[in-house]
């Protein structure tokens, strides 16, 4: 038979197809130097949800603000985040893989000036959202990438390397951050995000090549605004419970108005997801066992990690007055292990059943975590960074073969979405983890702060003792009268009953993730992990 003869026209548009393929042919260094690429919007992404931890305090001291308020200029960049991923994926299929990552970091380098360019508190976090906005597009379409250049072989590694530049974030960020802060001022833990920004930014426009699916889905805009209205409300509304301005707590009208509106909204976002033909967030995705299970842990996981790293450097700087460089430097051990271990668990879960690695990861995050739940104002350093070897351990053993199994099954096509809605969760599990856990930590110190207060009898010989030494102390080493004397002693006092309220809150913050994080273990125990040689080639 005679061969049919192809026309150039046709061998080009075939070409062209190919190179739009979910593995078009490329030298083998090219998927290498874009995962380079990658990295370095991750690097950014994760670097300002950990940078600003250890600055939180300047900036309360600098606008004035109390923890509620201040929350926000963390749970702000997640909430928009948590907004931005699911939509990520639909924008990338319509406009392109490339040109969407490079808006998003063009959006993150922009909402960094402002935020360092900011006046007041209000400023700062609507810059925070317009950062987030731009976190939300790079990480989850940097998933994407990888998993669609990389094949199933060699994902596992892939994934463990762009593991590894979220492991720098966390090990470098609040160190640079507290540099930062004690040397200069807190706005330049923002400014430092524009240079490499830029490097991001054109890396991206000479190394990645534009992908498109030409399968273009409808834009689920009841979906999308179901989502929008239930994310902040709920987590205002659960930062609102107890905080200082609101003297209704939980009965305030206006808290009940926004749970009911967020449940009202979360029902409508269901009902759409598991209608429409063409969702916002395929929520049948999880129902692959697999992929449904593993968001789970990811949210779990999120709740207790994001939570508990928000509340260590306040920790560290208000009850062992540590100062910002001193509070970041404790974390650079976190990421380098993370660092190492990424890319080892990645190879392990390629070669063996990485429910294993998984399960060893989310204990040793336990016990970490139960080691905080410890702390005191006599505290030593030694103990704080044994809790945090192990953190970073853990994280590095459990993150990389979590999301390996977690997209194992998922189609290629669907990659975006998959990728969308693990992100969406972790960052979901993070901002209501920070929100809960702040509303906890304020209703645990008043109770503490009242528990110590009925246990301290004026009128007993002790705190007589207590306060004659102190009276004398002031009198003799600082020239007080003994009426400024008997004052000062009062008001150390209740200086120390506050303090060690404050830790006690915190211990018990700590204490919750511990239970939060070892419930993960539950649903690990139902994945279902096929060895390499058996998974069916793509």
């Amino acid at each position: 038979m005679r061969k049919r003869r192809i026309s150039p026209s046709h061998r080009f548009r075939r070409l062209v197809r190919n190179r739009d393929s979910a593995w078009h042919p490329q030298s083998n260094s090219y998927k290498w130097w874009l995962l380079a690429n990658i990295m370095i919007g991750t690097f950014m992404a994760v670097l300002d949800a950990t940078i600003v931890n250890v600055g939180l305090p300047k900036i309360m001291a600098s606008f004035g603000i109390s923890i509620d308020k201040a929350e926000w200029i963390i749970t702000a960049y997640m909430l928009a985040m948590a907004v931005m991923l699911p939509t990520s994926g639909w924008l990338a299929d319509k406009f392109g893989y490339k040109r969407m990552y490079f808006l998003g970091l063009f959006f993150f380098t922009l909402g960094s000036f402002l935020c360092g360019a900011s006046s007041d508190e209000n400023m700062l976090i609507l810059s925070r959202i317009l950062q987030g906005l731009g976190a939300g597009t790079i990480q989850p379409l940097g998933m994407a990438i990888i998993t669609r250049e990389f094949p199933p072989q060699q994902r596992g590694v892939a994934l463990g390397f762009w593991a590894i530049s979220a492991a720098a974030s966390v090990s470098f960020g609040p160190l640079i951050g507290g540099y930062l802060v004690d040397n200069f001022n807190w706005q330049l833990i923002f400014d430092v995000n524009i240079p490499v920004g830029i490097i991001g930014l054109l890396a991206t426009i000479l190394i990645q090549q534009e992908y498109k699916n030409y399968r273009i889905r409808k834009f689920d805009f009841i979906g999308f605004i179901s989502i929008v209205v239930f994310l902040p409300l709920t987590l205002y509304a659960l930062s609102e419970g107890n905080a200082a301005t609101n003297s209704a707590g939980w009965s305030a009208p206006y808290i009940l108005v926004c749970f009911a509106i967020a449940i009202i909204s979360l029902a409508v976002f269901i009902t759409t997801e598991l209608t429409v033909d063409e969702p916002l967030i395929d929520l049948r995705l999880l129902k692959n066992r697999n992929f449904g299970i593993a968001t789970l842990v990811i949210f779990i996981f999120g709740m207790g990690m994001f939570g508990s790293t928000f509340l260590l450097p306040i920790y560290l700087q208000s009850s062992l007055s540590y100062t910002a460089v001193q509070a970041g430097s404790v974390f650079l051990p976190v990421g380098i292990i993370q660092g190492i271990m990424s890319p080892i668990s990645g190879k392990m879960s390629d070669k063996m059943n990485p429910k294993i690695p998984i399960i060893i990861g989310i204990v040793l995050l336990t016990i970490s975590f139960l080691l905080n739940s410890s702390l005191s104002f006599l505290t030593e350093n030694n103990f704080i960074m044994l809790s945090l070897y192990l953190r970073g351990f853990a994280m590095g053993l459990l993150f990389t073969p979590l999301q390996t199994v977690a997209l194992l099954q998922i189609p290629r096509e669907k990659m975006a979405q998959a990728a969308g809605i693990s992100n969406t969760i972790r960052q979901l599990g993070g901002s209501m983890g920070i929100a809960i856990l702040a509303t906890v930590l304020s209703s645990r110190v008043n109770y503490h702060s009242q528990m110590f207060e009925q246990a301290i009898q004026p009128k007993s010989q002790v705190f007589m003792n207590t306060l004659n030494h102190l009276i004398y102390n002031m009198q003799h080493n600082l020239g007080s009268s003994f009426a400024n004397a008997v004052r000062q002693g009062q008001m150390v006092v209740l200086s120390n009953v506050n303090k060690q309220a404050y830790i006690q809150g915190i211990d018990d913050d700590f204490m919750i993730a511990a239970l939060i994080t070892l419930i993960g273990v539950i649903p690990i125990t139902f994945l279902v992990a096929k060895k390499k040689n058996k998974l069916i080639k793509e």
